[in-house]
């Protein structure tokens, strides 16, 4: 039987995270696949003279996890991952997958990085307050790294930003423009192999977020083909073989990209559609694989 590893975050206690991966260890087991779901908290990667990899006799690894040094070590040692360690990194990061789709006819909000500091005492200039402030308020400051809607803030006023800068000043982060005319709601978009699998609808009657962690409603939505070239363009540019891409309704009818997850989880997605996200992503890695 043909031996692949699923490989996931040794330390979350996440439910969503749980089923991604006994949703995939089930499909692959239809077809045929033993999939082991391990923590990668076994050091499967060691470096001295050489690369020592501990992953011998698995021809695959679903790595849901973002541990870029593990992800690297793998990929290194020649063992084939969905998703990739470049993949993977230009996505842990947000500004750096703002920074990797720009020049490519991406509508993004408009979003500057946090000048990161070393001293946690400093306090930030008139001239860099004047600048963030031109984005207008409210506006949007996020932790570079984050899921999950954690780590983004709405701010409204001087006060709230200069206090927020204080609290992120040593973190890496970035401010965005406010896209007023999603407020609430974003369209969650899943893509398999470079091609959109579907979408849902994602609203929230409490939030600016529209996570559905953070307790959004979700329907399915039909996405129009404009939207799906652009969100089967993002993936090909961040060379993703699965991802969610989350958009925002821009305020004169097109969408925005707004942040990209390479390990996007799919159970609510799932529920809400009855399509079967696992089976579809299992049938692309075989056939990746040629098996």
């Amino acid at each position: 039987m043909i031996k692949g590893l699923i490989l996931v975050n040794a330390y979350s206690a996440m439910e969503e995270a749980r089923y991604q991966a006994e949703r995939l260890q089930e499909e692959f087991a239809k077809r045929g696949v033993n999939a082991e779901i391990k923590r990668n908290d076994f050091f499967p990667v060691s470096v001295a003279k050489d690369l020592s990899c501990g992953l011998g006799g698995y021809v695959f690894c679903v790595f849901l996890d973002k541990d870029k040094y593990v992800l690297q070590g793998i990929e290194k040692a020649g063992i084939p991952l969905f998703n990739g360690y470049s993949a993977i990194e230009a996505c842990d990061d947000k500004m750096t997958t703002y920074l990797t789709l720009a020049g490519n006819g991406i509508d993004m909000p408009l979003t500057l990085p946090g000048i990161f500091c070393y001293n946690k005492d400093a306090e930030i200039s008139e001239r860099s307050l004047e600048k963030i402030e031109a984005l207008g308020y409210p506006l949007v400051v996020k932790k570079s790294f984050g899921s999950c809607g954690t780590g983004v803030y709405l701010v409204k006023n001087r006060e709230e930003l200069k206090t927020k800068n204080r609290e992120l000043l040593c973190e890496p982060h970035l401010y965005q423009k406010f896209v007023s005319s999603s407020f609430g709601r974003d369209v969650r978009v899943i893509v398999i192999g470079r091609k959109v699998f579907g979408a849902i609808l994602r609203e929230s009657d409490k939030d600016f977020r529209s996570n559905v962690a953070l307790g959004g409603r979700v329907s399915e939505y039909e996405l129009p083909e404009a939207a799906k070239k652009i969100c089967e363009k993002v993936a090909t540019l961040l060379g993703l073989d699965y991802c969610g891409i989350d958009l925002l309704f821009g305020e004169s009818g097109t969408f925005l990209v707004c942040e990209v997850n390479s390990n996007a989880f799919f159970g609510g997605f799932e529920r809400a559609t009855k399509k079967n996200v696992a089976g579809a992503y299992a049938d692309y890695i075989l056939s990746a694989l040629r098996l």
